[in-house]
């Protein structure tokens, strides 16, 4: 059993052990209460950018944080999905359980990189460091997942023939397809 399990399978595995439950609580703090939810600790990047460089009005700022809202339990979406898919062996053996983790890498990537950067223009140290972390451990998954190599299928061996049948009966110049 431990030699069908690809590294980029357990590394998304472990991702998705930490992202579906934060994001998932982050996203729903953000729809019970957009404005509150939106100026806590993991959001407070985007909420200081959306007010100061942006000029965003109430609305508007509840619209950009249900927006954020939608694009994480997007990301907790797909790491479920993959999460599924690596407890059926066929799928995970033969790799089909990477375009689901594929998918919330690449959009968490772009969340988590869009939080760096509304951070640093912020000025909040605290979440810069928090979006730098989450966005390094995607970005370690998604270069294993580049690096390893894809799934080799098992080749089966076809049972010993008698040495009779391996010998050809026709002479090569002589086969029955060519014609004259």
């Amino acid at each position: 059993m431990a030699k069908n399990w690809r590294i980029s399978s357990i590394s998304g595995a472990l991702l998705a052990l930490y992202f579906i439950p934060v994001w998932t609580m982050i996203a729903f703090r953000i729809m019970v209460s957009p404005v509150q939810g939106l100026y806590e600790r993991p959001n407070i990047s985007f909420a200081l950018f959306a007010s100061d460089h942006l000029h965003l009005a109430g609305l508007a700022t509840v619209r950009f944080g249900w927006l954020l809202a939608l694009g994480r339990i997007t990301v907790v979406a797909f790491f479920a999905l993959f999460l599924l898919f690596i407890t059926r062996p066929s799928i995970r053996k033969s790799g089909g359980c990477n375009e689901a983790l594929g998918m919330a890498l690449e959009i968490g990537v772009v969340i988590s990189f869009s939080g760096v950067l509304m951070a640093s223009l912020a000025g909040e140290t605290a979440a810069l460091r928090m979006h730098a972390a989450e966005l390094l451990m995607m970005l370690g998954t998604a270069i294993v997942m580049l690096v390893e190599q894809p799934a080799k299928p098992v080749a089966r061996q076809a049972p010993a023939a008698e040495p009779s049948a391996a010998k050809p009966s026709v002479p090569a110049g002589e086969l029955s397809l060519q014609q004259p």
